[in-house]
């Protein structure tokens, strides 16, 4: 849960900044420069999965979002470097542009492969809540989409 606690909140202000989440979700606190509304409604969301779920559900449920993402960012790279290889590059991969980050999606997918049924099914209804949200919200107002 801590997890959730340390990289959620920014994921979901930038979420909102791209206009994926309502406007409210981008505010940042006026004194410490944070984004306190993601913060408290992350904290609180973590705070009721942590009081309601076993424990064992929450790792899994970390661990394969954690392998889910880690397989979405090594594509990403790699179709980053074909789609746009003008883009600034601030560091090198070592062994070139895609051997990491194949790897890196085989590794992960691997482990992925290996979770329960129950793991994959609570995965895919996390996904599935994604979908309608940026199919009933986030598609309309995307910043993205309307640039």
């Amino acid at each position: 849960m801590i997890v959730m606690l340390l990289g959620q909140p920014r994921i979901f202000f930038s979420m909102a900044v791209d206009g994926l989440l309502p406007p409210v979700a981008a505010k940042v606190h006026p004194r410490f420069g944070t984004p306190h509304v993601t913060t408290i409604t992350t904290g609180l969301a973590c705070a009721v999965a942590g009081g309601l779920l076993p424990i064992d559900i929450l790792g899994e449920l970390t661990s394969i979002g954690t392998l889910f993402a880690f397989v979405l960012v090594s594509l990403g790279v790699m179709i980053l470097r074909i789609k746009r290889p003008d883009i600034p590059r601030s560091f090198k991969v070592p062994g070139g542009a895609f051997v990491i980050p194949i790897l890196g999606a085989l590794f992960s997918g691997g482990l992925m492969y290996t979770a329960t049924t129950h793991t994959l099914i609570r995965l895919f209804a996390w996904m599935a809540i994604g979908l309608v949200i940026y199919f009933f919200y986030g598609r309309k107002h995307s910043k993205l989409r309307r640039g």
